[in-house]
């Protein structure tokens, strides 16, 4: 009897210390994460769950991390094409979770990846909030979803290989998340 409980105590503290947040003022950083990319990948994508339990709306505006370029951008789908769009902000207002998750959406861009992102790997990057200031979090690398897993083609099951987003024709700046994508 004793280890059994001792393999749950084990995968409790194990899913524990996957789970990490950081906080802001009334803000809340859920888990930021980044995907593993394939071993020629120049660009890897990062993804996060912010909360707003504060009274005041926020925004998340930048990111920095020790990259040659880092920005925040947002994957639409429109008439069966994929593209990616900068995002300028992303607003969260009081009471609201907003969600930076593989698939359709937001996510963080790392451009100009000297390695691969490996599985458990973690690095440190500085969310700029418009109103809260500069946090500090970690991203830990998680493994590639599998096929189909996200509801969809999303940014973290694309193979990026060689390609550079910072070459890429990105449309307009500035769309809201919950915009519908405009061409």
């Amino acid at each position: 009897m004793f280890r059994p409980l001792a393999l749950i105590a084990a995968l409790g503290l194990a899913g524990a210390a996957q789970a990490h947040d950081f906080e802001a003022g009334g803000l809340t950083v859920l888990h930021p994460f980044a995907i593993e990319t394939a071993s020629r990948a120049t660009t890897g994508a990062g993804y996060l769950t912010i909360r707003n339990d504060g009274e005041t709306a926020d925004a998340l505006i930048g990111v920095e991390a020790d990259f040659p370029k880092v920005s925040l951008h947002e994957s639409v789908e429109a008439d069966g094409m994929m593209s990616m769009q900068p995002l300028e902000r992303i607003d969260i207002a009081p009471g609201e979770t907003v969600s930076l998750a593989p698939g359709l959406g937001g996510h963080v861009m790392f451009m100009g990846l000297d390695t691969p992102f490996e599985t458990g790997a973690r690095f440190p990057a500085t969310l700029i909030f418009e109103e809260a200031g500069e946090v500090a979090v970690e991203f830990v690398v998680e493994p590639r979803p599998e096929a189909g897993a996200e509801g969809g083609m999303g940014h973290g099951a694309m193979d990026h290989g060689d390609m550079d987003h910072g070459d890429m024709d990105h449309g307009e700046t500035g769309h809201d998340m919950d915009a519908p994508a405009t061409e």
